[in-house]
């Protein structure tokens, strides 16, 4: 059998007939060969250490983000968002929103001031290449003047009904989380959130739209309350604004839980 790189048989087959056109051996052809897969080995090679490059620079920079959002942008804290698998896109345009104070916060604001457009791509990447972790089953809370409303209430009746478990109140909110998030809201005009964020909540790289799934309950909480409210208003074309205001608070409440319960 003649070596690859002396000779190159190619055989191209048709019906009733067989053709062998032979490639003569030569020392440009080996060149040639030689030269492309040099290059294409150096492209390669190149691409992995400017990748590993900025995912070491992004892991010194999140020294200080750790505070709040975890040493590997797993928050410890449910009110402050997880970060760890979050795609590029979305966590370079909310960096530059608090930047610009295109997205107001006291506390993020003075923090992505002093950030350059690489500090931003660098942190966006090692973030990005984290894993998040999964959240505990959510914890309804109740506020306390109607907790104690409610102890009266049934000292006062005598009926003996059971009162309803807090832990079916939180596995009830799950599937109505589930149900809007998959289907919408069709009477009150609210939008499916798979549309945007995808059946898993894996989020959309290309279009920028965040990854949800086992985000902190809390923490989609009072996001989905501050575009209802208005007092978040980054979100393109003002969509998530738009969407929120027909939410009710127990819809805000069961779609939260239902994703924050998403498997990572």
């Amino acid at each position: 059998m003649n070596n690859f790189w002396e000779t190159s048989d190619i055989m191209i087959i048709r019906p009733k007939s067989l053709y062998v056109c032979t490639i003569p051996k030569g020392n440009l052809m080996k060149k040639k060969l030689l030269a492309l897969s040099i290059a294409l080995a150096l492209a390669g090679t190149s691409g992995i250490l400017h990748a590993e490059g900025k995912l070491k620079a992004g892991k010194n920079k999140a020294a200080s983000c750790a505070g709040c959002h975890g040493e590997k942008g797993n928050s410890a804290m449910p009110m402050f968002p997880k970060l760890a698998s979050q795609n590029i896109t979305y966590l370079v345009r909310q960096l530059q929103a608090f930047k610009s104070d295109a997205r107001n916060d006291p506390t993020m604001a003075p923090m992505a001031m002093g950030l350059s457009d690489q500090d931003m791509e660098d942190l966006a990447v090692y973030y990005n290449k984290q894993r998040i972790t999964r959240n505990e089953l959510p914890v309804l809370m109740v506020d306390e003047d109607e907790d104690e409303d409610e102890d009266e209430e049934e000292m006062e009746e005598s009926s003996g009904e059971t009162a309803i478990d807090p832990a079916q109140q939180v596995q009830d909110l799950i599937t109505q989380g589930s149900d809007l998030y998959r289907n919408g809201d069709v009477e009150r005009e609210v939008s499916a959130c798979i549309a945007c964020h995808g059946p898993y909540g894996e989020g959309n790289e290309p279009a920028g739209f965040p990854v949800l799934k086992s985000q902190h309950a809390d923490y989609l909480i009072k996001t989905l309350t501050d575009f209802k409210t208005g007092a978040r208003s980054d979100s393109p074309n003002n969509m998530m604004n738009l969407i929120a205001k027909k939410m009710s608070e127990e819809e805000i409440q069961a779609v939260s839980y239902y994703i924050s319960m998403m498997k990572p």
